[in-house]
């Protein structure tokens, strides 16, 4: 397929490249700025897609211009659902990359589809509001709206806590400062979840909303002491209040039984196998 890729330089992106092109499949960037209407809308027409999977967004919580989240994260999306609703042939998949922090604290763990959103900060408002508007056009495109659980992997930023611990550990630190230790995450490994966004690219039956997630978590700490063990460094913790963040969101598990009724099984990736090919490649 020709696979249309937006944010195709970031993280997720490159990977999902990689993956892509490995299975003979074609990768157009958009390579323009998405709060442009109308330079949009003439990259899209000239690439004509097969399928397209949307990646592009601002992607960090604690990101400090709401502004800007809600500018390129709904009426970026917006404007690429726009000009692919006005193609001649339209695409036979339009996978947009939602988040599983719409959920925000919820007592459901693992955490359903049908379990109602309560985003309790401006990025996952911004992601839910990118998932109202995207569904204006479920009559016009064949949507799968992902809400992918955290994940990690080599490549990502360093401004991510995984990473940052990783770094920590590659230097033997002999300390760091960290918020609360106690929230636990997924911490999957970006290879599944891209993985998961081809398979649902190609699915027979692809849900509209679908959590890309393994129902496994992780405290902060765990990855602490999977680090300790990989590296044979202790590190000194201190907890700085400013990185604790308001409302912060507890636990996020996710509920993967839709995922694998759509795609079957995906990739096993252990937190160690995470966190290795991150220490061997730093």
């Amino acid at each position: 397929m020709k696979i249309l890729l937006t944010g195709a330089d970031g993280f997720t992106g490159r990977a999902f490249a990689r993956l892509a092109q490995a299975g003979g499949h074609e990768i157009a960037a958009l390579g323009c700025d998405l709060t442009d209407a109308d330079a949009v809308a003439a990259k899209v027409d000239a690439i004509r897609p097969e399928a397209v999977v949307h990646l592009a967004a601002i992607a960090f919580v604690a990101h400090q211009d709401a502004t800007a989240l809600y500018a390129v994260n709904v009426v970026g999306t917006m404007n690429l659902l726009d000009a692919l609703c006005r193609l001649p042939q339209r695409p036979r998949r339009v996978l947009v990359a939602s988040s599983a922090n719409v959920y925000g604290n919820c007592e459901a763990s693992p955490i359903a589809e049908s379990t109602p959103p309560a985003p309790v900060n401006h990025y996952a408002a911004s992601k839910l509001a990118m998932e109202h508007m995207a569904l204006t056009c479920a009559d016009r495109l064949p949507l799968v709206l992902a809400r992918p659980f955290n994940y990690t992997g080599l490549g990502q930023a360093g401004h991510f806590l995984i990473p940052k611990l990783v770094d920590h550990f590659v230097r033997r630190a002999p300390r760091i400062e960290l918020g609360n230790l106690h929230v636990e995450r997924e911490y999957n490994d970006v290879r599944m979840v891209c993985e998961a966004y081809l398979r649902l690219l190609g699915a027979v039956a692809a849900p509209a909303i679908v959590n890309v997630c393994t129902g496994q978590t992780h405290s902060i700490r765990q990855v602490l002491d999977a680090l300790s063990d990989l590296t044979g460094h202790e590190i000194e913790v201190a907890v700085n209040p400013a990185f604790v963040r308001a409302n912060e969101v507890h636990r996020l598990c996710g509920d993967p039984a839709r995922l694998q009724a759509a795609i079957g099984p995906l990739p096993a990736y252990s937190l160690s196998d995470t966190l290795r090919s991150m220490l061997g490649a730093a």
